[in-house]
């Protein structure tokens, strides 16, 4: 198969569609990606990009323009939450790949990923109302009236797609029974409490709080993660439940959340989805988020999005048609990520769970949800 030959539509461009569209563009395909926004920008805090994802940068020529932007990193530590260690280990894959985890402001990553496309490859202002899957095409169609057709269109529309709700699947994001304060503060604000530059994660009943270095920066990324039954995407939330979610820990860590400013915190509850059965037919394929969005325990989401990105690449090369090049990632990265989903929920005690949801299995959590 000659992929200079394609046209690629990616919807949407977060990490895992603006990765996608340097890597194909690479090997000389016509891509093109729509973004419902009409600014590229990411809420948030910082997250770690592991070995393999800065081994696939690397590959793609951009691992410099990636590295200008974080701070490496050469291990991370577990603590309990008045401070004593549990374990300390250095970041997996690091011989593996040459390379090691770097930490990364998330509008950052995305400004530097999508500053690597060709100028004109990301057209904004492009909200995806339907997909119409052709078979060997599949057309897609705007809610500002356009609509384009393309030999293989790459879902990469997040946890709430289009995509996937038009084709593959329509059961609804999964609420994870927890809530994420995130904010990034001065990192004179810690205490030096991760001067070294590595991430360390403490963890209470029922709540952990991440400090990822944004040495950079000069800052911290601040993240409190609490169990609570309140689905509320956007939840409201005062300094007062955030201290109480706080109580017990480091005092360090109390005095860093009592001068919190409230209106710089991201708040969300967290939600992930149930693993998709089918990613792909014969002209389109779900990547990222829109494929296995998965909680953040493990810090995965946005590496898992690198290399769909990277192993979408490898497929289209080494195949002679889209068909096969899509089945053969499927077979590559779901596995992969059905597991990585499976893992990222297991973030709690059945204690810590019982005192938020009484009589409830993680599983059933899913029945107290809201719409997204």
């Amino acid at each position: 198969m000659d992929i200079t030959n394609l046209n690629i539509a990616i919807v949407g461009a977060g990490y895992a569609g603006a990765a996608a569209a340097k890597a194909l563009s690479n090997l000389g395909a016509s891509v093109t990606v729509y973004e419902q926004a009409s600014q590229i920008r990411e809420v948030g805090a910082g997250i770690g990009l592991r070995p393999s994802s800065m081994h696939q940068f690397d590959r793609w020529g951009i691992g410099d323009a990636i590295k200008a932007v974080t701070s490496p990193s050469d291990a991370f530590e577990i603590l309990t939450a008045d401070a004593h260690r549990i374990a300390q280990e250095e970041w997996p894959e690091k011989e593996a790949y040459g390379e090691t985890t770097n930490f990364i402001h998330r509008g950052d990553f995305i400004e530097a990923l999508v500053g690597t496309l060709p100028a004109g490859m990301v057209r904004l202002g492009h909200k995806l109302e339907s997909i119409v899957d052709d078979g060997a095409r599949a057309t897609l169609t705007f809610t500002n009236g356009e609509s384009v057709t393309a030999d293989l269109v790459i879902g990469a529309d997040g946890i709430n797609s289009v995509v996937r709700n038009e084709l593959f699947s329509t059961a609804a994001p999964v609420f994870a029974g927890e809530h994420a304060y995130r904010v990034v503060i001065d990192i004179d604000k810690t205490f030096g409490m991760v001067d070294d530059g590595n991430l360390r994660m403490y963890i209470g009943r029922g709540t952990k709080i991440y400090l990822l270095p944004l040495k950079h920066r000069h800052q911290v990324s601040f993240d409190i993660t609490a169990l609570s039954p309140d689905s509320t995407w956007a939840p409201e939330v005062t300094l007062a439940d955030v201290l109480a979610t706080v109580e017990g820990f480091d005092e360090r860590l109390v005095r860093i959340t009592e001068g919190l400013d409230m209106s710089a915190v991201n708040v969300r509850a967290v939600y992930d989805i149930d693993p998709v059965e089918e990613w792909h037919t014969d002209s389109v394929v779900l990547i990222g988020d829109a494929a296995h969005a998965m909680c953040h325990h493990q810090g995965q989401g946005a590496n898992s999005a690198i290399l769909d990105a990277g192993a979408i690449a490898d497929a289209l090369a080494g195949a002679d048609s889209v068909r096969e090049a899509l089945a053969t990632f499927t077979a590559v990265r779901k596995p992969v990520t059905d597991e990585l989903q499976r893992i990222s929920r297991n973030g709690w005690t059945d204690d810590e769970l019982d005192d938020v949801f009484p009589g409830q299995k993680p599983g059933q959590i899913a029945a107290t949800t809201a719409t997204v």
